[in-house]
């Protein structure tokens, strides 16, 4: 395990949940972290117990599904701390039902802000990563993309947000590739059922569906899935952990 001293992390989707969990964990290391999030009270909440931790820490409010938004949260990072060596894109929605009667509004966010806000955030801070990787303190630099074992094994009920996350998985793999010799790795954790609350933002009278399957399962806590991300990061330069499925331990699908 390497000190993150000296260097930046930002963390989409930062106010609750695994954003939260895994800014924290990469604070307990010695990163500054910009949390990004719409919610600027959360994120304040947040961004409280990162600065017990010491090292800095930026709130930005921002909806990475919009471009200029998404870009600008990562240039008010590179203002305020000069660099930036790590980007978790955490931030998802998993609505699910049949998609026979599905509000096609429901599959836009979810392709909005599972696959858009990613690319968004992605490519506006590759150049900083490349700078990055090329100079002290530690030569290599990390894009960490949360994707779900919803995108390995689709389920009734999930097609769409499994259809999303499959997606992360692809542009993972093929981002990996050209930024290789950049220094820059690519990476995709896979968390199986969270506890994140995800369940009470589905649609009221698709929940209890939802709570039913997961009812028998000791869901992952989110920082199960933050160790993850924090493993990735840490791990020497020469090391490129690319893809890391976490499921809880009696999960079957």
């Amino acid at each position: 395990m390497e000190r993150l001293d000296g260097t930046v992390a930002l963390v989409t989707g930062a106010s609750s949940g695994i954003g939260a969990a895994t800014a924290v964990a990469l604070a307990q290391q010695g990163a500054a972290v910009a949390l990004v999030a719409r919610r600027r009270d959360r994120l304040e909440a947040v961004a409280r117990q990162v600065l017990d931790l010491r090292p800095p820490t930026l709130c930005v409010e921002a909806d990475v599904t919009d471009r200029g938004q998404a870009a600008r949260a990562v240039e008010k990072t590179v203002a305020r701390f000069g660099r930036l060596d790590t980007v978790v894109n955490n931030a998802g929605v998993m609505l699910v039902g049949p998609v026979e009667d599905a509000p096609p509004g429901e599959w836009e966010r979810m392709v909005a802000v599972n696959q858009l806000g990613l690319l968004y955030v992605t490519q506006a801070a590759q150049p900083h990563l490349a700078k990055a990787a090329a100079s002290d303190p530690r030569h290599v630099a990390d894009v960490v993309n949360i994707s779900s074992t919803a995108g390995r094994v689709a389920r009734a009920g999930t097609a769409v947000y499994s259809m999303t996350k499959a997606g992360v998985a692809a542009f993972s793999e093929s981002l990996r590739q050209e930024l290789q010799l950049q220094r820059i790795r690519v990476s995709v954790v896979e968390p199986g059922t969270v506890d994140t609350g995800h369940a009470s933002r589905t649609r009221e009278e698709r929940r209890p569906g939802v709570e039913t399957r997961i009812r028998k399962t000791e869901r992952l806590a989110p920082e199960d899935v933050a160790r993850s991300v924090a493993f990735i990061v840490y791990s020497p330069r020469r090391v490129a952990v690319n893809e890391i499925v976490v499921r809880a331990a009696d999960q079957t699908w």
